[in-house]
């Protein structure tokens, strides 16, 4: 045995030692055979730590000698010269004298550092200290003596001990086995046999990657008659003959895989529409895509980085201030209170129309030469309104304003052109969904989608959005019955907005159930009153709890002037109850197309109508009338009358569907005959309004308008709907289309073939030029040129 430093004691006298059996020294001796190797380890490790140690400090000295002779060279060199040159410097001179007078100690420091003794000195420290001896003999003895103890006790017990002794046989030989066993199987799992059996078994090395081969044309063709099942049975190919097909095909793709020299055995199978599923699913998840809840072709998201992304929300317009119409005016406040939740950033997308058209359609020819200029315009105008300060984009389309054109083609809705020319509308120019960014298309808010799509030659809103909520403004069919063969257009017009509404929403919201009733659609008032009206509201109570008189006028008449927005039905009730009201003056506030027509009809009748100029419902010489009149059947819902009854007024309407929001409100006197409007007058001037109630007066505001917005489309859902947050791709569906939203899908075709064609555009009525933006769209909003943009037009 090698000696370690220990100190060893003879081995013991001979009449000491017992006559020890083969399982007595066997122990003794594998005991010390352990702890022998154990030391042996531990000086191995030691030796050649000091080993490692004496080869680092030989090359540390060997670097040292080498800058030190550097350092004493350049010291030399330094002291030659005599006498120093002149241009060398003073603090030059200084260094040199500094290193002449450190040479002699540099000379001794070398020469002690030199000495063959220095290293031995120094390793002489960092020599591991005196092995600690060890005496063993005390375990030895312990052995031994236990051992002796169990041969007395083997040979006293004899007959008791050869069960056990049986049983240790046994115990011995099982270990020997095991070891055989471990053996055999540790050079069976290197051999080639074992390889041959994983191979069967599809067992692989946790660290082994073998790449997933692509998928064949074979198994794609398979793959796409498999999905094309259900549309392949509804043109009449039977789903048995489509799977016999799919299995051919899998058959021959299992002829192609065994001619292969590397193909696995495990493909031998019996190849099943199952297998080429998982075949698909391990070459998506090779690529990073994963089948589960998301389906093939939908990335799974990470939910270990959990990134709070905000919503957006496009709200795209037909109209812009500063024209103050509906659809200029309820979108922009809509924006600006839905921008006040942190949850969503909200972008308002408004038309831009070109110097010329601007002069035709704002008042007071009012114009702006940048878009950048209109957004100020209208940003100051709302906050002056409401009071803070908005936090939401501002964006812009081309559009063209209706006016007379020279086109000669045949026109098989004249109604729409004529109505869009008569109502001052403003029609997109191209794909207006294509000015809000991909990135942000997520909700999509339509104000009038049926004004916004009846040309809309483009992308499907449903495809490039997540949700789309259409909001109706406008009774379209009203205006239309009017006309001469109105009844027949009324019929048409009806059924494209059911297209548009089918095609490019998932929810439609009507302000009243005066509207079109549309498929997916929800009757809710979801507009509010400017805050300015409410103010003038509350400061009129606090006027009237103080005992000062309030109004001071009698009633009074707003709008624009013309026939449909109420003057017709006006004049008829002044002129049938002339003398019930005698000693009745109304005055009327407006201007329009058919000013001189009402103006003279109601001279001609001796009405006691008093015409002014009209002017903002807002303005103070407004405040002091007690009673609005509005019998106009035409509104969706009247702006005006919110405001009125905001303002703490009387309000008398036709009890028609436009005013059932208002009708609940006491101050609200509806008619039904032209008796009852007589008495709903002389009702209201003879007593005071009643004042508005907190309730009331909430149920008015923007922010109950915007609660019931969120409620009734549902964006209070899709905006906590995390699912809802991904663009909508191509799946793979796991169930039967949707026959509907098949349905929509073609409609939505069809509408887009349709529009595509300029002769089928004009001879629908469309403006001339509204199929794609012109170039002073294009220099205005800084876009590509037509002719870039589009350089190859189809359809």
């Amino acid at each position: 045995m090698l000696n370690l430093g220990m100190e060893t004691k003879p081995p013991s006298p001979p009449h000491l030692m017992v006559p020890t059996t083969s399982s007595s020294s066997g122990t003794a001796e594998k005991a010390f055979s352990f702890l022998e190797k154990g030391w042996r380890e531990v000086k191995d490790s030691a030796d050649a730590d000091i080993r490692l140690m004496r080869a680092r400090a030989r090359s540390f000295k060997h670097l040292a000698n080498q800058e030190l002779e550097n350092f004493l060279h350049s010291a030399s060199a330094f002291s030659s010269p005599a006498v120093p040159p002149p241009f060398v410097e003073s603090r030059a001179i200084a260094e040199i004298e500094f290193v002449q007078k450190l040479r002699p100690k540099l000379s001794e420091i070398r020469r002690v550092y030199s000495s063959p003794d220095f290293g031995q000195k120094v390793l002489e420290k960092w020599r591991p200290k005196p092995i600690v001896t060890m005496d063993l003999s005390a375990i030895r003895n312990a052995i031994v003596a236990e051992g002796e103890e169990l041969v007395r006790w083997e040979e006293k017990y004899e007959e008791f001990w050869e069960p056990l002794k049986k049983l240790k046989t046994g115990l011995m030989e099982f270990e020997k086995k095991s070891t055989k066993s471990n053996d055999i199987f540790e050079n069976f799992k290197s051999g080639e046999l074992m390889e041959k059996v994983k191979l069967i078994l599809g067992v692989k090395e946790p660290h082994e990657t073998k790449e997933v081969q692509p998928l064949d044309f074979p198994e794609l063709l398979a793959s796409l008659i498999k999905q094309s099942e259900p549309f392949l049975d509804q043109i009449g190919i039977r789903k048995d003959f489509c799977e016999k097909i799919v299995d051919s095909l899998c058959h021959k793709h299992k002829g192609q895989a065994l001619s292969s020299p590397d193909q696995n055995p495990i493909h031998q199978a019996e190849p099943t529409t199952d297998s080429l599923d998982l075949r698909i699913a391990s070459v998506l998840q090779s690529t990073g895509y994963h089948y589960g809840d998301y389906g093939f072709w939908y990335e799974k998201p990470d939910d270990s980085s959990e990134i709070k992304e905000k919503r957006h929300v496009a709200i795209v317009t037909t109209a812009s201030l500063p024209w103050m119409t509906g659809t200029a005016v309820n979108p922009l406040f809509r924006a600006a209170y839905l921008s006040r939740s942190t949850n969503q950033e909200v972008t308002l997308v408004v038309p831009w129309l070109c110097k010329s058209d601007q002069e035709l359609v704002y008042p007071n020819n009012m114009t702006f030469s940048s878009p950048e200029e209109q957004e100020a315009y209208m940003r100051n105008w709302v906050e002056e309104r409401v009071g803070f300060s908005t936090d939401f984009k501002i964006s812009f389309y081309p559009g063209k304003f209706a006016k007379e054109s020279n086109n000669s083609l045949p026109c098989f809705f004249p109604l729409l052109q004529q109505f869009a020319k008569e109502r001052r509308s403003i029609i997109p120019a191209g794909d207006t969904s294509k000015f809000i960014p991909s990135k942000e298309a997520d909700i999509a808010i339509l104000e009038e989608p049926e004004h916004l799509n009846w040309y809309h030659h483009g992308n499907r809103w449903t495809d490039k959005f997540n949700h789309v909520v259409g909001v109706v403004h406008t009774n379209y069919l009203e205006y239309i019955k009017r006309e001469k063969f109105g009844a027949l257009q009324a019929f048409l017009v009806k059924h494209i907005n059911n297209i548009v509404a089918r095609a490019y929403c998932d929810k439609v919201l009507r302000l009243s159930a005066a509207t079109q009733d549309m498929p997916k659609s929800t009757v809710c008032n979801v507009h509010g009153v400017n805050p300015k009206f409410l103010e003038v509201g509350e400061r009129i109570a606090a006027e009237r709890a103080m005992g000062e008189p309030a109004f001071s006028k009698g009633a009074y008449f707003l709008g624009k002037m013309v026939w449909a927005k109420g003057y017709k039905e006006l004049i008829d009730l002044m002129a049938k109850h002339k003398n019930d009201l005698e000693g009745f003056n109304l005055d009327v506030y407006g201007t329009g197309q058919d000013s001189h027509e009402v103006k003279t009809t109601a001279s001609r009748l001796k009405l006691n109508l008093n015409f002014l100029n009209g002017r903002d419902h807002a303005d103070d010489s407004l405040h002091g009338y007690k009673l609005f009149i509005n019998p106009s059947v035409s509104d969706v819902l009247c702006t005006a009358t919110a405001e009125a009854l905001a303002m703490g007024k009387f309000v008398i309407c036709a009890d028609h569907p436009s005013n059932d929001f208002f009708r609940t409100f006491p101050n609200c006197l509806t008619y039904r005959t032209s008796e009852e409007f007589v008495t709903c007058i002389k009702s209201a001037m003879s007593k005071e309004p009643h004042p508005l109630t907190r309730e009331q007066r909430y149920r008015l505001s923007w922010e109950a308008a915007t609660e019931r917005f969120m409620q009734f489309s549902e964006l209070d859902k899709v905006l906590t709907d995390k699912n809802n947050n991904n663009r909508k791709r191509m799946g793979k569906s796991a169930s039967m289309p949707n026959l509907s939203e098949m349905v929509d899908g073609g409609m939505a075709f069809a509408h887009y073939c349709l529009t595509g064609n300029e002769f089928l555009r004009l001879a629908t009525g469309a403006i001339p030029g509204t199929r794609d933006y012109d170039k002073q769209h294009s220099r205005d909003l800084h876009l590509l040129p037509p002719q870039v943009q589009k350089p190859v037009y189809g359809w």
